[in-house]
């Protein structure tokens, strides 16, 4: 998809009604029905419902403090780490419900990987690192480890600069590359959904390019969940765009269309820089 400029970007009055957050024609991947989270008594999420496609990158966008990753943070309960969370609603990945007592939640982190804003390589080698996940779900076979090591930093666009090197520090390598080598080590476990929460905002523009090309490579394989506060980024690296606002889903729908005609006001004052 070509990139979308902001100042490409012309609204079209008078806007559309509100769309559904349920895109037409795509196999949803993971679906989210009447979600709330409260923070104690502070709701941070209010009624979010909404259908992701499969095999595609969709984006959340939104001012700070608007919900988008205490939304993220949901698709594998990382906010069950937070004391005083509440949260009600249902959230389906590839039909299965997660939020049940009985959900195994570090099997559910083994489908639903996640890659956070700063870079957080282990103080280990770069093959240790990326070997770590597979080595704690019991693979043992030294073969069979360095196979999936190699799998996974290819899948990362990152072999070529560092197949030489595994036994050295991950510490040595740069913002880029450190970044690129925990999106190897979420994929090492054989996820079917990767979360992204601000992954680019620690970099400059030529390793953000990379990481933006990557999600559009690994897309064939995972469903990629995006939180980005670079509208230009979602424009340019997404499918599907989700603005929030207040904890509300605003408006969802596809990217182009969101960025060109959205069906919120809220939405067009926001994409176009009156508040934000």
């Amino acid at each position: 998809m070509r990139g979308l400029a902001l100042n490409e970007i012309s609204i079209a009055p008078p806007l559309r009604a509100r769309r559904p957050a349920t895109p037409s024609a795509q196999e949803p991947m993971i679906e989210i029905e009447r979600l709330c989270l409260f923070y104690g008594v502070k709701p941070a999420l209010k009624d979010i419902s909404m259908s992701i496609p499969k095999n595609r990158v969709t984006a959340f966008i939104g001012p700070s403090g608007c919900g988008k990753s205490s939304l993220l943070r949901c698709l594998n309960r990382m906010n069950d780490l937070i004391d005083g969370v509440k949260i009600t609603g249902a959230i389906r990945i590839a039909g299965a419900d997660i939020q049940g007592p009985a959900v195994d939640v570090t099997h559910l982190r083994k489908r639903v990987g996640m890659v956070f804003q700063k870079s957080n390589p282990f103080p280990k080698s770069i093959y240790d690192n990326v070997a770590y996940g597979p080595r704690i779900l019991g693979a043992r076979s030294r073969s069979e480890i360095e196979g999936m090591v190699e799998t996974s930093l290819r899948s990362a666009a990152l072999w070529d600069e560092v197949g030489d090197r595994l036994h050295e520090s991950a510490l040595r390598l740069s913002g880029g590359q450190q970044q690129r080598l925990c999106i190897a080590r979420a994929l090492a476990v054989e996820p079917e959904v990767l979360l992204m929460d601000e992954p680019c905002s620690a970099l400059d523009p030529i390793a953000t390019a990379k990481i933006e090309e990557l999600m559009d490579e690994l897309k064939v394989r995972y469903t990629i969940v995006v939180v980005t506060h670079n509208m230009q980024q979602a424009a340019r690296a997404s499918d599907y765009t989700g603005f929030l606002l207040l904890g509300e889903l605003i408006e969802f729908g596809s990217t182009p269309d969101l960025f060109t005609t959205p069906g919120d006001r809220r939405t067009e004052d926001y994409i176009t820089g009156r508040f934000g």
